[in-house]
């Protein structure tokens, strides 16, 4: 497993992190709440998605061979509190990394101007790829979600409230 430094695989307790960032892992990732979301929500790479259109910040800036390295990312479904005046509806637009370990996806993503992150620990399983959302700036904060690779330029994926796409 690829670690962005030695270091880095230590949590603040002193615990091995299973994710290549060197970040709070995502609890569970593969628990009984993702299974049942997994199996009831859907994503079906339609050419009219809300992700279908290009919007990433990245859009236009080479071609692909891979899902892993830079994305823009973005959320909507549930209103961040800590941003004034934002509700559900509205897209919360970012940035974000994708690394890859065996059948794992590890995507580290931002939003308000890199004032708050998250990660997604999923299992990959040829384009579909399942599990869960933790909130790094309030970890008190985790959801299932579940992805569909449509191309190394679009992840569509759906949390539990809504959309957490990434495209470039």
């Amino acid at each position: 497993m690829a670690f962005a430094s030695e270091a880095s695989r230590y949590g603040t307790a002193g615990h091995v992190v299973r994710n290549p960032f060197g970040v709070m892992d995502v609890p569970d990732p593969n628990d009984a709440e993702v299974q049942a979301f997994a199996a009831a929500a859907t994503l079906d790479a339609r050419a009219d998605d809300d992700n279908a259109g290009a919007w990433g910040t990245l859009g236009g800036s080479g071609q692909y061979d891979t899902i892993a390295g830079n994305w823009s990312s973005r959320w909507n479904g549930g209103a961040d509190p800590t941003i004034p005046g934002d509700t559900a509806g509205v897209w919360k637009q970012g940035l974000a990394e994708t690394r890859l370990s065996a059948e794992r996806v590890f995507l580290l993503f931002t939003w308000d101007h890199g004032a708050r992150r998250g990660l997604i620990d999923a299992q990959r399983a040829d384009t579909r790829l399942t599990g869960k959302y933790i909130n790094l700036t309030d970890p008190r904060i985790t959801r299932p979600w579940i992805g569909l690779i449509v191309s190394h330029q679009r992840i569509d994926g759906r949390w539990t409230g809504g959309r957490l796409d990434f495209r470039r």
